[in-house]
């Protein structure tokens, strides 16, 4: 169970073992970070950087990490303790057996020893780590996660077999309230259990309450499956009823020989039946040969589920849903045809006529919605890699400070500047692309009492501004030549959310450090466009900075500049492994799963005008067949092969522009809720729409005119000929 504050995914770093001593229904309880590190370790002349987490004693007794080496009981019993993986211990030590036991150096500041060692993980799990370091020394260096109002990693727990959830559920909501001495009417916080099994797919909070995550993009394909299936239901249809004229004759010779019409129901169903089994088992295979594709594609590692006993009756369930659903109506219709008439040659359709016409709307409008759909996404991911941010993320490259760095950081501009290739260096105390370190103690000339604003804010260094390439509004930025320790630079928003009409110079103080507003910067953007811009605050660590260098290369350069980086690095820094990021490529990662999206949709786009092209194409074909004695005296009275094309094509093509009246409405409230989810977004224009009524239409009439043409071709006298 995953314990959570009320307001959002994440929990308090104390709150593990108070709620382990304080609630016998608490079996296990650990903290953990809910985001992944990457530190640097060494054991002799080996070294390395690689990903990791922060965890409890009870962290290895709650979750199923197999042990290589080492107890679970024991596997991180105190702050010099860590538990490695099998590469990990690979790399350092030659081997699993060879680690346990054995010392390393953590940041070339800690010395640590390895007290357990797990099997290198699953593809399949959701965190990637290759370490496990003690809660304890996560305390050590974080100490503003003592304070009982500071909130940030997460909380896991375990609850006995015979607990009861929702009594423990109702005793820990107000539970921080005996801790927190800033806990307050407006401003606290409430906590609730999640079940971890639901972590995943439901990430995403609001007012307390799981509002979302990715189960949305799991629901979302869900539907289109549903749909796109509905509409292969409804092509067996049209295609079916296509081909009662050449059944015909096979229907009315088993009613005269005595077949009822339950027995011919009976063999339709059965036919459908075996269609569909056929398709299934061909869909299986088609899965398991593109499954890597597909995996390759959305970045996922979805494994084939053959094996998976409840996989095969689900498969069966669908078939036979799938083949009673669309064998129904050409059961119906091809059993109720009179054998005298058909004997007689005079097969005529005239029932349900709307219904199949109905069905051709159906199809064409949820083909529409698909083709809106693969439209907007597409625009909102160009808007999304083209909008200005608010600073220049090409030629912009982060190397997170560790080491000596931190102690040289001085040195390591001065002689990065030196370099060819480089134009600027400063630094940042978060990645530039995700700052998300909030406060809401700032205070302000007329501040009321009971104000509270939630203020992000970050630690950043000389030429800040020239390196990120943003602009100034108002004031300077921060400079040498003046004394701005206590000095700060706040965006747009928070201006607006201050009140200041003239800023500069105007008194502010964060975390009762009393100093002024020196600049305004415009707006930029520091989070998701998920996101709205919030009150941002940058304050001056010139001395012992941590976080990120930012450097900024001259285009077209960064290749050469990488390379003298990586040298002034391992001169300045020889005890840990240079590593760098683009601006640019984090920023695109963070919109991945809407790439994937784009790329689905269109994909989904095609196959739902595809399918429906052939489903129209059958029903066209019946049309033609129904039609063929009146094609055939049109033609000898003098139409041409355009008239007839005309005249076949004409009510289907009423039928697509309906669709596409249907669908519009549809697809624009659609689309409109999705691109609310981003506080940045696109409009949804006109020719969205025109566009994919126009490509919907253009391909409709293709199809009908294939059939239309070959139809208006034929030979009247053969036609007309009555047998």
């Amino acid at each position: 169970v995953t314990a959570t504050f009320y307001r959002g995914a994440y929990a308090l770093p104390l709150l593990a073992g108070e709620m382990k001593k304080m609630f016998p229904e608490v079996e296990y309880a650990t903290g953990y970070v809910g985001w992944i590190g990457w530190h640097s370790f060494s054991a002799g002349e080996k070294k390395t950087k690689l990903p990791g987490n922060f965890a409890g004693n009870d962290f290895f007794l709650m979750f199923s990490y197999p042990l290589m080496e080492g107890n679970k009981d024991t596997a991180l019993p105190n702050a010099n303790s860590i538990a490695i993986s099998a590469k990990m211990a690979n790399i350092l030590f030659g081997s699993p057996e060879m680690a346990i036991g054995q010392g390393l150096r953590y940041e070339n500041e800690r010395d640590l020893t390895v007290t357990a060692v797990f099997e290198d993980l699953d593809a399949l799990s959701s965190d990637k780590f290759d370490f496990i370091l003690h809660w304890d020394l996560f305390l050590e260096k974080n100490p503003w996660l003592t304070d009982w109002h500071n909130t940030g990693p997460g909380v896991f727990i375990k609850l006995s077999e015979n607990a009861h959830v929702d009594g423990l559920r109702s005793k820990i909501r107000y539970f921080v309230k005996r801790y927190d001495t800033q806990y307050a009417k407006g401003d606290h916080l409430e906590l609730a259990l999640q079940p971890f099994t639901e972590k995943y797919l439901h990430s995403t909070f609001e007012n307390g309450a799981i509002s979302g995550g990715r189960i949305e993009y799991v629901r979302l394909f869900e539907a289109v499956a549903i749909f796109i299936l509905l509409i292969a239901c409804i092509n067996f249809m049209n295609l079916s009823t296509a081909r009662s004229v050449d059944r015909a004759r096979e229907i009315g010779v088993r009613k005269v020989i005595g077949a009822l019409r339950t027995s011919l129901m009976k063999q339709f169903y059965i036919e459908a039946l075996l269609f569909t089994t056929i398709s299934v088992l061909l869909a299986v295979g088609l899965v398991a040969l593109f499954l890597p594709q597909f995996n390759l594609l959305t970045g996922k590692t979805i494994t084939s589920p053959l094996e998976n006993g409840a996989f095969w009756i689900g498969i069966a369930i669908l078939a036979v849903v799938t083949g009673i659903v669309s064998g129904s109506y050409p059961a119906l219709l091809l059993s109720s045809f009179k054998p005298v008439a058909i004997l007689k040659g005079n097969v005529r359709v005239k029932s349900s006529g709307g219904f199949r016409r109905g069905l051709v709307v159906f199809q064409f409008t949820i083909t529409m919605i698909f083709i809106v759909a693969m439209i907007v996404t597409s625009q909102q991911m160009s808007f999304v890699h083209n909008k200005n941010i608010g600073y220049e993320k090409s030629n912009l490259i982060y190397v997170m400070i560790t080491g000596t760095i931190q102690n040289s950081y001085n040195t390591f501009k001065n002689e990065a500047l030196q370099l060819p290739g480089v134009s600027d260096v400063s630094f940042i105390s978060q990645r530039p692309v995700e700052i998300d370190n909030t406060t809401t103690n700032v205070v302000w000339e007329g501040k009321e009492a009971d104000t509270k604003v939630k203020f992000t804010q970050a630690a950043v260094g000389y030429d800040f501004m020239e390196t990120m390439q943003a602009d100034m509004l108002l004031g300077r930025d921060f400079s040498e030549e003046s004394n701005d320790s206590a000095s700060y630079i706040i965006n747009e928003t928070a201006a607006k959310s201050i009140g200041y009409k003239d800023p500069i110079g105007m008194p502010l103080s964060l975390w009762g450090i009393d100093g002024q507003v020196i600049g305004v910067v415009k707006d930029f953007h520091f989070n998701s466009l998920y996101m709205p811009i919030s009150p941002l605050v940058l304050r001056l660590k010139e001395r012992n900075p941590n976080g990120a260098l930012l450097i900024r290369t001259e285009p077209g350069k960064t290749a050469v500049a990488l390379e003298g980086l990586e040298a002034l690095h391992e001169k300045l820094n020889p005890e840990f492994i240079f590593a760098h990021q683009f601006a640019d490529e984090e920023y695109a990662f963070m919109y991945a799963s809407e790439q994937v999206i784009k790329k689905l949709s269109g994909y989904v786009a095609a196959l739902a005008i595809a399918i429906s092209c052939l489903g129209l194409l059958g029903l066209v074909t019946f049309t033609a067949q129904q039609r063929t004695k009146e094609v055939g005296i049109r033609k000898v009275l003098g139409a041409s092969v355009p008239q007839i094309v005309v005249v076949l094509s004409k009510d289907f093509l009423t039928l697509v522009i309906l669709s596409s009246l249907i669908a519009s409405p549809v697809a624009y409230h659609v689309m409109n809720q999705w691109l609310n989810g981003f506080e940045y977004h696109i409009g949804l224009a006109w020719w969205f729409f025109a566009l994919a009524a126009g490509g919907v239409l253009v391909v409709a009439l293709l199809t009908m005119s294939f059939q239309s043409v070959k139809t208006g071709m034929e030979d009247p006298v053969k036609n007309l000929r009555d047998e």
